[in-house]
């Protein structure tokens, strides 16, 4: 039977690091996610968004 979450890997908008991999419902949210998370490289809390 196939999951109905998908893994997906977040990435700084502002300096580009791939710091979170996360899941999400494919059916309840089809579109891209973008999340505001903390970002070790920029220390500071950026918007990251899904990488595919």
């Amino acid at each position: 039977m196939a999951s109905k979450r998908d893994q997906v890997i977040l990435k700084c908008t502002v300096c580009g690091d791939e710091n979170y991999i996360t899941t999400r419902n494919k059916r309840s949210h089809p579109n891209k996610m973008e999340i505001s998370k903390y970002c070790p490289k920029c220390n500071k809390q950026t918007l990251h968004k899904e990488k595919k």
